[in-house]
């Protein structure tokens, strides 16, 4: 029976809403108290320009926390068990961030904007609360808020093309996760080499939600000699890919999972030297090793995806759980991540995905399944 979700008080709108509205938007999700659009009615469509084209997204959604003051860097490292002593100004990175238990509570990308300013652009959770609760317990003199920042990104192999025509050929010697304080016609900016798909891409961190409009209109007005066009992170990219989804792979509310398992073992500097929350949870769990292993998964045929985990079964016993599924028209098979047994042999024969209308049977992929 179809439904709607209404759009209360409680869910705040991004700064490019209106111009969605305007291209077309035909669903939203909702990530980190906001809505983000979901889809612009062709999927295959807006697959098809991340893959050979450009597309841009409204990703405001992907909130900052801003940590400001002399213990910022402090704070910033001790959130996270990935040794950051050699990042520079103007460089991104990748951090897991553990409770005390060592389970992954996010993922964001941090940003060192300052010796004395850090911001941490996080998946869907409330890492504000978290970082200002650590900070004040431990009383050290830093602020933790949240900075009027708003994400829109570019993605696409053609992305730096029209990066290029909005901000000039310095954009080809950016860095991976590297970025620069800039303005395009007055609207200040952080431009940033990055985004959520494997096929490269920039994100532009708008710092005044009021010219929403006026940016999105910009980049679609330099991005039109390219064919670009609205859509959404990708699911089917982002599995076809390999790439980690906190909020579908892992999520502290019943679906956990530690860095280890996550297969991001290796943002793990225990040799560091470095305090961290979860330090003595991770240093038994590397000592151990972990109990669950992040894998690939094919699946028989074109079943429905549920929209949410379920479970990997081995006859009658759970194995692990099945994160999320879709089919890939490019593979031409319905592909998936799930977590399972560290024991789970390769080639265990007899795996199925236990969904409503019956079991649908599954085999272990090595991830990723495709290259770009």
């Amino acid at each position: 029976m179809p439904f709607q979700i209404s759009i209360g008080p409680n869910l705040r709108k991004s700064p490019f809403f209106d111009a969605t509205v305007r291209s077309g938007v035909r669903g939203f999700s909702v990530y980190n108290h906001m809505l983000i659009p979901g889809h612009f009615g062709d999927p295959d469509a807006e697959y098809d320009r991340l893959m050979t084209g450009v597309a841009m997204w409204d990703v405001a959604a992907q909130r900052q926390v801003e940590l400001t003051g002399p213990d910022a860097g402090r704070l910033a490292q001790y959130l996270t068990p990935r040794d950051l002593t050699k990042t520079r100004i103007g460089q991104g990175r990748y951090v897991p961030l553990c409770d005390h238990e060592g389970w992954l509570i996010n993922d964001p990308v941090l940003l060192k904007l300052a010796e004395d300013r850090y911001w941490l652009s996080v998946a869907d959770s409330d890492i504000h609360l978290w970082a200002a609760a650590i900070g004040r317990e431990r009383r050290w003199d830093v602020a933790v808020g949240e900075p009027d920042v708003s994400p829109l990104a570019i993605q696409g192999p053609k992305a730096v093309l029209v990066a290029e025509a909005l901000f000039g050929p310095r954009v080809r010697d950016m860095r991976y996760f590297g970025f620069e304080e800039t303005e395009l016609h007055g609207i200040p900016l952080l431009l940033a080499r990055s985004g959520w798909s494997k096929q490269g891409g920039f994100e532009l961190y708008l710092r005044d939600g009021a010219r929403g409009g006026e940016l999105w209109d910009l980049v679609a007005e330099a991005g039109a000699p390219w064919g670009i066009g609205p859509g959404a992170p990708n699911d089917i990219e982002r599995l076809e890919s390999g790439l980690v989804s906190y909020g579908a792979d892992m999520r502290w509310q019943g679906a956990r999972a530690d860095p280890f398992e996550m297969g991001l073992g290796a943002l793990v500097d225990l040799g560091a030297g470095h305090d961290f929350v979860g330090r003595a949870a991770l240093e038994r769990i590397a000592a151990q090793g972990p109990a669950r292993r992040r894998v690939g998964l094919v699946l028989d045929g074109r079943p429905t995806p549920p929209g949410h985990p379920v479970p990997l079964m081995l006859g009658e016993t759970g194995v692990g759980r099945v994160c999320e599924f879709a089919f890939s028209r490019r593979l031409g098979q319905t592909i998936g991540v799930g977590i399972v047994r560290a024991d789970l042999a390769e080639d265990t024969a007899g795996l199925t995905v236990a969904l409503e209308g019956g079991t649908v049977p599954a085999r272990i992929a090595p991830l990723p399944f495709a290259d770009q």
